[in-house]
């Protein structure tokens, strides 16, 4: 895995385009998400507790946004042989070097279950017989708008007892606790190396990409679109994650 550090905007830019997972991330990736999401490694551990403990022989299991395949390759080593485990992101540039991994480690898998990875756009991509499926930090790249059709379509393509798996980053609406969260983030990032330049012109960069919404939002759409039990299972900071089960 190339572990390059991210100095992506360590320089100060004449303009800072919007946020795109482009060659220059992909190369930087892994740096970037563990010195930017607290409680990231928690997380990828918990995909891997989860998965085998919901993924049902002969049936399918989604990494949706999958980037680089972290989530992906900890969840082949623990899911029945029989499963069918797809990685489905739309950035070229993640889903190239996540095809030339699996070739590289094939033998690493002997016994494991299938790896199918798709560039694909996971809004039209077509789910059926889930019994686990991931949206790690990916749903807050969608338009607000289009949020619940792709949760929908993830709720319908699970079997009864099935379990989503939702990453985001989500916003407070007591404006004195979203403030003191994202100060604490900031410092989180400052505390693994990035400057105040950094910090800024990520921010700027990405605040038209990624979209937060609060954890009750969050709640509400998934219990009425059918999900039976939604279990909030992990917070650092601004960042959450839950499990919705069908």
């Amino acid at each position: 895995m190339n572990m390059a550090k991210d100095n992506i905007y360590a320089l100060p830019h004449a303009r800072v385009g919007d946020f795109a997972f482009d060659e220059a991330v992909a190369d930087v990736f892994p740096d970037m998400i563990a010195r930017s999401v607290p409680g990231y490694a928690s997380i990828l551990a918990m995909i891997e507790q989860l998965s085998e403990r919901f993924a049902l022989p002969g049936t399918n299991v989604y990494d949706l946004g999958c980037s680089l395949g972290a989530a992906t390759w900890l969840m082949a080593k623990r899911i029945p042989a029989s499963c069918t485990l797809h990685a489905v992101d739309n950035s070229p540039a993640m889903v190239s070097r996540l095809r030339a991994r699996s070739e590289q480690e094939q033998a690493a898998l002997e016994g494991a279950c299938a790896i199918d990875v798709h560039q694909a756009d996971v809004r039209e991509f077509p789910l059926s017989n889930a019994s686990f499926v991931v949206l790690n930090l990916t749903l807050q790249f969608i338009l607000p708008a289009e949020r619940r059709d792709v949760l929908a379509a993830v709720y319908d393509a699970l079997l009864p007892g099935g379990a989503l798996l939702l990453s985001e980053k989500v916003w407070f609406e007591l404006p004195t606790v979203d403030k003191l969260l994202t100060e604490l983030h900031h410092d989180f990032k400052r505390a693994h190396g990035y400057s105040d330049l950094e910090i800024a012109q990520k921010r700027t960069a990405i605040e038209n990409r990624l979209i937060p919404d609060t954890l009750p939002q969050h709640e509400q759409r998934l219990g009425e679109i059918g999900f039976r039990v939604v279990a909030p299972w992990f917070q650092c900071f601004n960042f959450v994650s839950m499990l919705a089960i069908k």
